[in-house]
């Protein structure tokens, strides 16, 4: 069975890392390249480095940041934020990342998602979605979920299910899936959301927003009716704010017989 990954996510905006809820309300968590370094160190499978400012701002990627921090790691690093060309991948790659995130750019230009895979490999791009419930609530049955983009100010109208589909089939490898009703709360990962994504593809779906505790992350990972059916849990708040280490999660989901990569 292949491993389950553990994945902090720096969200990053004017050099420094934040953090919000349901997108709004962003906050200072520190040095990107000092949490790259600490994360590196502390047995985080990968890293994801987000520049959430870009695509919104209309510019691109914090390249010489993405070197910094790049060269400070020793474990895959994705990045992205305000890729709109293979000529913009190519950058980000040559400065150290191993895998590019598209977002915005993918729905303005999917044909993109499909000249990247053909000139990289599908293992280097990844397709960001960030959805949020449609109808007043997520636990709303059957309202289906909307996929937003720049910045998560605008709704594209796109079925965030049908859309991972569309772009696995033009190209991309791997989908970072992030509820926007869950982002920042700590209240969980939006299970149904993870689990439609996840069996509806065959590449592995990173699950992202909502996690507070221990007991969430398993339930992203885990299979069954219940679960999330994840290949990943991305983590922010939880770590930036130092209420659980990557030790303490993975001792635990390995306790559980999930199968995470054990710390070395």
């Amino acid at each position: 069975m292949v491993a389950k990954r553990i994945i902090p996510c720096l969200d990053v905006a004017d050099g420094r890392v934040v953090k919000g809820v349901n997108f709004v309300g962003l906050r200072d968590a520190g040095d990107p390249v000092e949490l790259a370094c600490r994360y590196s160190a502390s047995g985080a499978d990968e890293l994801v480095f987000l520049d959430i400012a870009a695509s919104h701002q209309g510019r691109t990627t914090l390249v010489q940041l993405v070197q910094r921090t790049a060269e400070a790691v020793t474990i895959p690093f994705t990045v992205g934020g305000g890729i709109t060309s293979v000529e913009g991948i190519t950058e980000l790659l040559r400065a150290g990342a191993d895998k590019v995130s598209l977002n915005s750019s993918a729905v303005r230009d999917p044909a993109l998602v499909s000249r990247g895979a053909e000139r990289f490999g599908c293992q280097c791009i990844v397709v960001a979605i960030d959805a949020r419930a449609r109808g007043r609530s997520v636990d709303e049955p059957g309202s289906g979920w909307d996929v937003y983009v720049k910045g998560g100010r605008e709704n594209t109208g796109l079925d965030a299910v049908a859309w991972a589909r569309q772009v696995v089939e033009l190209g991309a490898g791997e989908i970072l899936l992030t509820s926007m009703d869950g982002d920042g709360t700590q209240a969980g990962y939006d299970l149904a959301l993870t689990r439609a994504v996840a069996d509806a593809v065959p590449v592995p779906v990173i699950a992202s927003g909502g996690a507070g505790c221990i007991d969430h992350i398993a339930a992203a990972l885990a299979g069954g009716p219940a679960g999330g059916h994840a290949s990943a849990a991305l983590l922010a708040s939880l770590l930036h704010d130092r209420v659980l280490t990557l030790e303490q999660i993975k001792t635990e989901l390995l306790s559980r017989q999930l199968p995470i990569r054990p710390l070395v």
